[in-house]
This record gives structure tokens, sequence and C-alpha cells, in this order.
């Protein structure tokens, strides 16, 4: 399986996720938590990085957070990794702690971020290791700190949960209205699928079409990963492949017109057709009528043909 798109720039706020090893309970002690918050607390220091919302559970933990410099791959190879070491050194272990790389999708601003911080804050609720009401009171995650200022570090900002929850002022009476905000969203089925609650942990995006397509356009890395193409683009993909086509078209110096006038199996065409095969999910029906290659089946054959004559 393609690995997950890793883009890093200025200002990019991400949902990052990761687990035990093996699902292995890790945060089982409050010494284990405290100890990893300490490590966000170090790493968010550094690099300044914006955290929105957080949790530890037992086995995983979620965090919402920007990073203002572009730096997150750095940032989590510290973090993870020095927790890890404290972690073995006083359990005298060795080996991987957490399962491997953490997964970290890219989220636009806004509703969306506000509607990832809800998710968060809901982890124990889903888990029944408290109820909405008692979210306050429970120390493993951001609504803690939300309802206990005092306890924030610089940071940390509230204010993206408190706004998208009705626009709530961070003072004793909005912070109470949030935690009733919770205590309504956590039953409310209809307003968890308004939100996108079943999609905060898929794909590589959390956004609208035009935030993805935005990024697909800025950043030319992401235009040929498969998980991109698999899972973000939707009704945007024909304007990747046309993108893809184009970029190939002006690699060999023709025009889009050139296919209507020139042989179906056009050795051009056929290299053409292979590359975007290669490169993207692009259908057979898809090349066959935008490069005037015949039948479907024809551009199969035409492909396959090409790639065993260079094999």
């Amino acid at each position: 399986m393609p690995r997950q798109p890793r883009l890093e720039y200025e200002g990019a706020i991400y949902h990052v996720i990761n687990r035990g090893n093996y699902r292995r309970r890790i945060f089982t002690t409050n010494g284990a938590k405290e100890a990893f918050l300490r490590g966000l607390d170090e790493v968010a220091t550094k690099l300044d990085w914006r955290v929105h919302a957080w949790v530890i559970m037992s086995n995983h933990f979620h965090i919402a957070l920007e990073t203002p410099r572009g730096d997150l791959v750095e940032g989590m190879k510290i973090w993870q990794g020095t927790f890890a070491t404290r972690f073995n050194r006083l359990r005298s272990e060795r080996g991987h702690l957490f399962q491997g790389r953490y997964k970290s999708l890219l989220v636009e601003g806004s509703d969306y971020l506000g509607a990832l911080c809800h998710y968060i804050h809901l982890n124990p609720v889903r888990a029944r290791l408290a109820t909405a009401e008692q979210l306050g009171e429970w120390p493993w995650s951001s609504a803690h700190w939300i309802e206990h200022p005092k306890k924030r570090p610089a940071w940390f900002d509230a204010s993206e949960s408190l706004v998208h929850a009705g626009g709530l002022a961070d003072n004793k009476p909005g912070r109470r209205a949030y935690r009733e905000y919770l205590d309504f969203l956590a039953t409310d089925s209809r307003a968890q699928k308004e939100l996108k609650f079943e999609s905060m942990c898929q794909g590589w995006v959390l956004g609208s079409a035009k935030f993805k397509k935005s990024l697909i356009e800025q950043h030319e890395e992401l235009r040929e990963h498969p998980e991109v193409q698999r899972t973000a683009l939707g009704p945007d993909r024909d304007a990747v492949w046309s993108e893809r086509l184009r970029h190939h078209l002006k690699k060999a110096k023709r025009r889009e017109v050139d296919a209507l006038t020139e042989p179906k199996s056009a050795e051009w065409k056929v290299r053409i057709a292979a590359a975007m095969k290669d490169e993207t999910t692009v259908t057979n029906r898809w090349l066959a009528e935008r490069l005037n290659m015949g039948g479907l089946h024809e551009v199969s054959r035409r492909v396959n043909a090409l790639k065993n004559d260079s094999a």
C-alpha cells in the first residue's frame, strides 16, 4: 500500500493520529500521559506550534495542530522519539512504541477545524470513559483546558472550538455553553453527520473540494500520489487527469486537437496513455475519448503491447 502523502508548508493545519504498536495500550498510567504532554509542550514551545485540540486515549492520541513554520515532520520526530525513549528507559524495554508512521490529514480552517476539535473532544465519550458533562473535569483532553483556562499553555488556542460551537466567548458563560454543546453533539447523530465525523480519520485531507484542488495545484508532488487519486478527488478527478494530460502533451510537443487528426494507434498517444495509467487512476474510456484512441479495450491492448515491447 502506498504511503500517505506528507505535505508541509507554512501555516498548515493537521489532524495527527497515532497508535501504540500492535494497538498496545501505552498510555495506561497518568505518568505516561503527563510525560507525553510534557513532550508536546517542549516541541510546541520550540517550534511555535499552535494546538487547537488534543486527546490522549489508552492506546492512541489525536491532535489538531498548526505549524507556522511548516515543520510537522521535524516536530513529530522529536515529540514521539523523545517520549518513546523515556518510556522504554523507565520500563527497561526496547523496540518501537508506536505502530509506525503517524497519520496526518491536512485540515481546512474554519468550519472543518472547528468540527475536528469537537470530534477530538468527544473521543472519551465515545469510548465511555466520561460523559459529555464530565469532559471539563476529565484531564486527558483539551476540553479540560477549555474549562480551566489557567491550565492552558501559551501554545494552546481554544478559539476554534468556542467560535464554531456558536460564536461563544472565552468566559464562564461561553465555556459552560460549550460543555452543553458537546453534550448535545454527543447524542445527535444527524449533527455528527453534518459535521462529517465519519470522515475525520479518512483519506489525506479534511476540507472542501476547492481546498483539495488548490493543494493539488500548488503542490505538484500530490498530483501523482495514489492516495490522492483514490480517496480525495471524487468529482475533481477529471480536473487532475486533464492537468496531467496537458503536462504530457506539452512534453510531447503536441496539442489535444492533434489527437483528432492522427491515427488512433499513434505511438505518442500510446506513450501518453501508458504514462497516465502509471501516474493516476485514469480510466481507459477517458483516455479513449480524450486521445481519440478508439474503444476502451484498444487503449488497454495498445498500452500493454507498449509495455511488453519495452520489457
